[in-house]
């Protein structure tokens, strides 16, 4: 609890005020990241290894962008600076931790901009939704990484309308999510696409106790690579139960 605490307290001091609200969510994924290393590494290495195979046939390597970067423990971040002249790293917080690792490894090329790249407000708000919109304003680009972060969209999504009480959650959800992926399909580079697209919690007899779809009907993207991510270890959830996600992974070609 008190590494948690300085860690909020430190990354509070470098985010901007919008993006405050968001860095209790991401100080609990640090942790539980610390708590669950062990069988989250086989999921992040695919990750890794897929982002490493999709870059190592390009000819140009000058912007990579990486959407949803978190806590870079899915992105090869070391390789990348060294391919690329400049690493965009895209997400609601960047902890201070993350920021102190960057700053000691002098990934000088590394910038960071904190950013909501789940186009709600517009949704809710009636307006097309385009939340990759800025990505046609970025110089010289090359490639972008979605980075595990599109599940996220809808699942936030879907807890903020139930929370807000707003009418047509699911088609709000579906349009999100939507948006995103056609965004990734219209942007005039090479795109990595990382995602869980489902999720079920078992016990030790491999009876399903729970299960949902991540893309909230949607069908999944064609994929290059699937493998399975245990987000929640034995333990984690409770002594006797395990989530389990599906992941894929796909490229543009």
């Amino acid at each position: 609890m008190l590494l948690e605490a300085v860690q909020y307290a430190a990354t509070h001091a470098v985010t901007p005020k919008a993006f405050r609200p968001f860095i209790r969510s991401s100080v609990s994924l640090w942790s539980r990241a610390g708590r669950c290393a062990k069988a989250w590494a086989p999921h992040e290495e695919n990750c890794k290894a897929f982002i490493r195979e999709t870059t190592d046939g390009m000819k140009q390597k000058r912007t990579a962008v990486v959407l949803g970067s978190g806590l870079l423990r899915d992105v090869p971040i070391k390789e990348l600076s060294k391919q690329f002249d400049t690493i965009v790293l895209v997400d609601l917080v960047h902890l201070a931790s993350v920021r102190m690792w960057l700053k000691a490894g002098r990934f000088r090329n590394a910038r960071l901009i904190s950013r909501d790249l789940s186009g709600f407000e517009d949704a809710v708000a009636g307006k097309p939704v385009e939340p990759l919109a800025f990505l046609r304003q970025v110089p010289y680009l090359d490639l972008v990484v979605s980075a595990n972060i599109l599940s996220q969209i809808g699942v936030g999504a879907k807890r903020r309308l139930e929370r807000e009480k707003r009418p047509g959650k699911d088609e709000i959800v579906r349009a999100l999510i939507l948006a995103h992926l056609d965004g990734l399909t219209t942007l005039p580079c090479r795109t990595v696409l990382l995602t869980d697209t489902n999720y079920r919690v078992t016990d030790r007899k491999e009876i399903v106790r729970e299960e949902a779809d991540l893309l909230c009907g949607l069908p999944a993207p064609i994929a290059k690579r699937k493998w399975i991510w245990p987000v929640a270890p034995y333990g984690e959830l409770s002594r006797d139960c395990q989530a389990i996600h599906e992941v894929i992974a796909r490229s543009s070609s």
